[in-house]
């Protein structure tokens, strides 16, 4: 879809890019053929320069620049091309405040496999860690996790960012991660079947509360499990968000990509440690 892409283009919003595709012009080649273009203030003259560096950067491998000139909710046409050095990704924090709040945990999910980082323990290994990705899918990370870590650690990410929250928004599916997910079919499991539906991010919070305070390994693998669903379900959405996208195209039809199946949480989440905390700080029932 990337090829087909022209709204990362200065001067082309999405009527000029539909007026395009509508004029039989379908991608880079076909628009830097063209001696007339029919859309809008662009020349040859114009465009063409920017579809040379378009394809030097695909070439060269550079989500960013394409993460950057696209709308962010037009990030979803990036993922074919870069999801080979995808990161799933999502941070636990003890607080949402900046500057005095810390990071818990953190989870990436590349779609081979999970890795975790605590606070205290390896939380020190994330950068470099990170640094081996060239795309960050994430839900709200554009504005709460990449500026935390960057805060965090003084250091910046400079990878590709698909942010689903955005994404989602554009086919008018909007709330929470929890809430998206279950717009789309995907279930955590209610608590009394050793699951984590209705815990969210206070929970996270309270979970490493509890651990610090108690040093039960428990709350620690609890609050993880919690991260990692955030995570594994991420590679689950994008695509169902890409699908249906795509369909939006005249491109749609060939452009399908297969439906990835989450993976099983390999940190378990304890049905005890849950219902401490729920009895500790909720006077509500599930």
């Amino acid at each position: 879809m990337l090829k087909n892409t022209f709204c990362h283009i200065p001067r082309v919003g999405a009527k000029t890019e539909r007026a395009l595709w509508d004029a039989g012009i379908c991608d880079w080649a076909d628009l830097a053929r063209a001696d007339v273009i029919p859309a809008g203030r662009l020349s040859s003259g114009w465009v063409r320069p920017h579809l040379e560096e378009s394809a030097r950067r695909l070439a060269a491998g550079d989500g960013a620049y394409f993460a950057q000139a696209l709308p962010a909710g037009q990030a979803w046409r990036l993922y074919p091309e870069f999801c080979g050095s995808m990161a799933c990704l999502d941070i636990e924090t003890t607080g949402l405040g900046p500057f005095e709040d810390e990071i818990t945990t953190i989870a990436l999910w590349d779609g081979e496999r999970v890795r975790t980082f605590v606070n205290g323990r390896n939380l020190d290994e994330f950068p470099e860690a990170m640094a081996g990705y060239g795309l960050i899918v994430s839900f709200n990370g554009r504005c709460f996790d990449v500026p935390f870590i960057e805060r965090f650690f003084g250091i910046r990410l400079p990878q590709a960012h698909i942010d689903l929250r955005f994404v989602l928004k554009s086919l008018g599916v909007g709330g929470g991660l929890k809430c998206c997910e279950k717009r789309f079919g995907l279930d955590r499991g209610s608590v009394e079947q050793g699951g984590l539906d209705g815990v969210d991010g206070y929970w996270a919070v309270l979970l490493w509360k509890e651990f610090r305070a108690t040093g039960d390994e428990r709350y620690l693998e609890t609050l993880l499990a919690y991260n990692v669903a955030d995570v594994i379900g991420l590679n689950t959405l994008m695509v169902r968000a890409y699908n249906d996208l795509v369909c939006r195209t005249p491109f749609g039809a060939s452009h399908q990509l297969a439906l990835p199946v989450p993976p099983e949480n390999p940190v378990p989440a304890h049905r005890e440690v849950l219902e401490a905390v729920r009895d500790k700080y909720f006077s509500a029932s599930w």
